[in-house]
């Protein structure tokens, strides 16, 4: 599919989509950006706990490689029946199908006549949950189509690409009374959950900053011929900010209890020139390759501060143009100490060991999280990402088995995709102040946990 059908068939222009009517963002009087808060569709989410379901009936909508290894681990996880399943690409649907079936359970159902066939998949009344892994620019308008259908809606990151598709999210979970869940797998991580045990033992002392990243070569990826390939390239064509955020923000949003007693207040974001990805492709693409004529827009290397509302900062780095290993860095530091990964180390504030980094394992015993404790052994041999993906999947299923509230909701995942389209603005605006938007509308400050944390 190329480019320009592919945003054609998705019709990005919000109106398609029912987005209209949503806020935009204006210059407010102290000269830095400001947003219109819509209002409330519904009552608030925040704390819904889930109605207890004794099995849980799944849909997923996209089977390519995200979504067949989320499969996978759903599969795993006891109580989950997946009873359909969506792709454009018919072969994809069948490949899913055969692994659900050979699983033990009944053959789903498939959907894969057309773009728009996922509309169908929603309109079943026999699903309690929707997952949907699909290329960025169809994640708001599938999310909420199962929504308005009344399903419990699981979406990949980043959630949304605007801040009119942020506030959609928000305003179609809060009508529908239905969560609207973004499937953020770092925040499940063995280190991730153990470093939040720590931070709120209070191990680290008070919190002043964090940092994370999505630093990761994706120049093959991103010229590939399949997967990926086929879209995601096209994301640097028309943006310049932090376009894949999430990954590195939300474990630290979690350390710092954003939506949660705390939340983002304003950011200020910096691109270098674009470079990297055109220079890939010159050593590794034929001359009369179509590819050459693409211009790229998004600077390589995006840099993103943002400042709480209880005065910390975060930092939040993205780079997939250029050669670097793989690195999330993941620090959050505090008056007693700091953490940082990559690889995971430890300092605090008069250790025996002297002024220098240790190793967690003498950390383990006390702060492993009980969800590794308990499912860790599984998740590692089975489970994607170092077994994150299974942890995450076991986790939501947990919640609605025993009628809870989710981890994370609906305004976590506006708030958490948003940094997005602000660093469009403030890279646009000179790296001007941008405001944030109060998705919760004043309900930040109470305190929840993440996890049972």
């Amino acid at each position: 599919m190329t480019r320009r059908s592919l945003i054609k068939t998705a019709g990005i222009a919000s109106a398609a989509a029912g987005l209209g009517g949503l806020p935009q963002v204006i210059l407010g009087n102290d000269g830095r950006w400001e947003t219109e808060i819509p209002a409330m569709a519904g009552k608030s989410m925040i704390g819904v706990p889930f109605d207890r379901h004794e099995k849980v009936r799944m849909g997923i909508i996209g089977v390519g490689g995200r979504g067949t290894g989320v499969c996978s681990d759903f599969l795993g996880v006891p109580g989950v029946e997946v009873k359909a399943v969506c792709d454009v690409i018919p072969s994809k649907t069948a490949n899913a199908a055969n692994m659900i079936e050979r699983s033990g359970q009944p053959r789903p159902a498939e959907y894969h006549a057309g773009d728009h066939d996922y509309e169908n998949l929603c309109k079943r009344d026999d699903l309690d949950f929707i997952y949907i892994a699909t290329p960025w620019i169809w994640h708001v308008r599938m999310a909420l189509s199962s929504l308005a259908h009344g399903h419990h809606t699981a979406v990949e990151v980043p959630a949304a690409r605007t801040l009119d598709e942020c506030w959609a999210l928000v305003n179609a979970s809060d009508k529908a009374q239905k969560h609207c869940m973004m499937f953020e797998n770092c925040c499940y991580g063995e280190t991730e959950l153990m470093v939040l045990r720590m931070v709120r033992a209070g191990l680290l002392g008070e919190l002043t900053h964090g940092v994370g990243a999505y630093d990761h070569d994706l120049r093959g990826e991103l010229f590939s011929n399949g997967g990926e390939g086929l879209w995601r390239r096209s994301e640097h064509l028309d943006r310049n900010g932090n376009l894949y955020p999430t990954h590195g923000l939300g474990p630290v949003a979690n350390y710092l209890e954003c939506n949660r007693g705390d939340r983002f207040d304003y950011l200020v974001s910096m691109s270098s020139q674009s470079v990297g990805l055109q220079a890939w492709r010159t050593a590794h693409l034929k001359a009369d390759d179509p590819r050459m004529k693409e211009v790229y827009h998004c600077g390589d290397q995006n840099n993103t501060l943002i400042k709480t509302a209880n005065g910390r900062m975060i930092t939040v780095e993205h780079n997939v143009s250029e050669p670097h290993p793989y690195d999330r860095i993941n620090l959050i530091a505090g008056t007693k100490g700091m953490f940082r990964d990559y690889p995971p180390r430890l300092y605090i504030d008069g250790q025996k060991e002297g002024e220098q980094f240790v190793g967690l394992d003498a950390y383990k015993p006390e702060y492993e999280h009980p969800l590794w404790s308990a499912e860790g052994e599984l998740a590692r041999k089975n489970g994607g990402h170092g077994g994150m993906d299974y942890i995450m999947c076991w986790r939501v299923i947990q919640c609605m088995k025993e009628g809870l509230a989710p981890d994370f909701d609906v305004y976590d995942a506006a708030a958490w995709s948003a940094p997005g389209p602000l660093s469009e603005i403030s890279v646009a605006k000179g790296s001007a102040p941008v405001k944030f938007p109060d998705f919760t509308r004043g309900n930040w400050k109470t305190a929840r946990p993440f996890a049972g944390v």
